[in-house]
Formats: C-alpha cells, sequence, structure tokens
C-alpha cells in the first residue's frame, strides 16, 4: 500500500517492509520526531478518560 509522507508529501510505502512506515525515509521521521521534541506539534487538549472508550 502507497500513501503519501505526511512530511514531505513524496510516497511512502506502508507495507512492513519499510521501516521508517509512515515516512518516507530516515531523514523524514527524524525531522518529525524533532518537532515533537522542540514542541512544536502539540496535543490539542488534555486527554480525558472518555477518550478511551468507544460510542
Amino acid at each position: 500500500m502507497k500513501k503519501d509522507c505526511p512530511r514531505c508529501s513524496n510516497e511512502a510505502d506502508l507495507s512492513p517492509t519499510n521501516i521508517f512506515r509512515p515516512f518516507c525515509s530516515e531523514k523524514c521521521k527524524l525531522i518529525d520526531l524533532g518537532n515533537w521534541a522542540n514542541e512544536e506539534k502539540l496535543i490539542s487538549r488534555p486527554i480525558e478518560s472518555e477518550d478511551f472508550y468507544e460510542d
């Protein structure tokens, strides 16, 4: 299965053979990790106990 890389929009292979999935490469994976580490990406709200249950 192929899908766009969430970082660069290049085609990324989502099969188990791609160890960087859902990213297309190690570079994209590390850039995304760095963004989280620098708090450039945040979870929009605190997690509530209701979030763990389906309706």
